[in-house]
């Protein structure tokens, strides 16, 4: 029990630097951990999101910023296309299901969508995952001139929403009170939780979109952006050549899953920043172990140089020395987890109010395991320096009697 009974007594006697020390590790692992798992939880919900569908046909402009609205519902639309277009492609030989949708106004906030109900009753969001409805409601009428809507779950909760409930839609993709609309739409029902931006939409019949007040009468039959599912890969490349390549008026967003992978290449450097913060905080971390441990040598080598003369090995003394800092590296990762978890939890909220995209906290990733040790072994490191100080401790002079 005498290693153990060194660490704690040492622990304690400098109780005020090794909070502050534990303090700093547990900033830098909770940080690092936190990073990490924001990007590849967040990479693979988006992901997996773009899945359910191959392919976005819109207007002439940016295939990312077509793929963020049409399917993250961000942005602004690029433009509409024709209805005549929508018609086209559906039935195009490649194509398995396209579903068309509108927008351009919003609830509270919250954005409405025109579609078909194909787009509850065809579409998988995951192979056997079909969308679903909360007990008690039902998907709005195939009837365009019904005015139902179907919300999503976070919408509904946010505002609110249960079936049965009416509401006056509002103009624009911004809240303004000032431009609401005349119509009034009855909620069918709520969908069950998707985990994807469907959650943060209102779902209303297409048409009744498209002709809602206010609403130039010339685009009437316009749609914003088509959903598209395909029979095979190859027709991608066929369908990006006919539109893309050969054609100017519309843009052929495909494949989804690359243009995603496009928006996190192009935050790419907000991570890195993030984990250099963090590995900057580690090294101070383990500089400031080293430094506490190094500086209380002094006032321990009386105490140390007993313990030699009691029948304590050298090795026993670098073994505390370097044990004493590892523990500290111990304290600092388990309050690492206290930080991970307070700013995952933070992060994934903000990240479901904005996109939808849900982000699993207690899902266990490797990093919380590696990155935990690999602080521990940073810090027993940087105990290495002061314990070989310890180690040479010459017994008779530090206990010879000062004069």
């Amino acid at each position: 029990m005498t290693l153990p009974l060194i660490i704690y007594r040492s622990l304690r006697q400098h109780a005020l630097s090794t909070v502050v020390t534990a303090g700093s590790i547990a900033l830098a692992c909770g940080l690092l951990m936190s990073v990490w798992t924001v990007k590849t939880q967040s990479q693979a919900a988006f992901a997996s999101t773009g899945s359910a569908f191959d392919a976005v046909l819109g207007a002439r402009g940016s295939k990312l910023q077509l793929v963020l609205n049409a399917i993250f519902h961000l942005e602004a639309s690029p433009g509409n296309l024709a209805y005549s277009d929508y018609e086209f492609i559906k039935r195009h030989p490649a194509v398995k299901t396209a579903i068309p949708i509108a927008v351009g106004d919003n609830l509270r906030g919250y954005r409405l969508v025109g579609t078909l109900p194909e787009l509850f009753t065809d579409v998988e969001l995951a192979p056997g995952k079909k969308i679903t409805l909360q007990p008690g409601g039902r998907f709005f009428s195939a009837d365009p001139t019904v005015k139902e809507a179907v919300a999503g779950s976070f919408a509904a909760e946010k505002l609110g929403l249960k079936a049965g409930d009416t509401f006056h839609p509002f103009h624009g993709l911004t809240y303004d009170e000032k431009n609401q609309h005349a119509e009034t739409y009855a909620v069918t029902g709520i969908l069950a939780p998707t985990n994807t931006p469907m959650d943060r939409v209102i779902w209303i019949p297409l048409r009744g979109l498209q002709t809602m007040s206010g609403h130039d009468p010339r685009a009437a039959t316009d749609v914003s952006a088509v959903l598209i599912q395909l029979r095979a890969p190859t027709a991608g490349f066929m369908l990006d050549l006919m539109y893309n390549k050969q054609g100017n008026r519309l843009t052929f967003a495909y494949p989804v899953g690359t243009i995603i992978a496009e928006l996190f290449s192009k935050i790419s450097w907000f991570d890195r920043v993030l984990e250099l913060v963090a590995y900057l905080v580690a090294l101070v971390a383990a500089g400031s172990v080293l430094a506490s441990i190094y500086n209380s040598m002094s006032a321990r080598q009386r105490d140390l140089a007993i313990l030699r003369a009691l029948g304590a090995k050298r090795r026993t003394i670098f073994g505390a020395v370097v044990s004493e800092a590892a523990v500290i590296g111990v304290l600092g990762a388990l309050a690492g987890y206290v930080v991970y978890f307070v700013l995952l939890t933070v992060v994934a909220g903000v990240i479901r109010t904005q996109t939808g995209v849900v982000l699993e906290v207690w899902r266990w990733q490797p990093v919380l395991a590696f990155c935990p040790l690999g602080m521990i072994g940073l810090c027993a490191l940087g105990g290495v320096v002061p314990a070989f100080k310890a180690y040479r401790t010459p017994v008779a002079e530090t206990l010879a009697p000062v004069s």
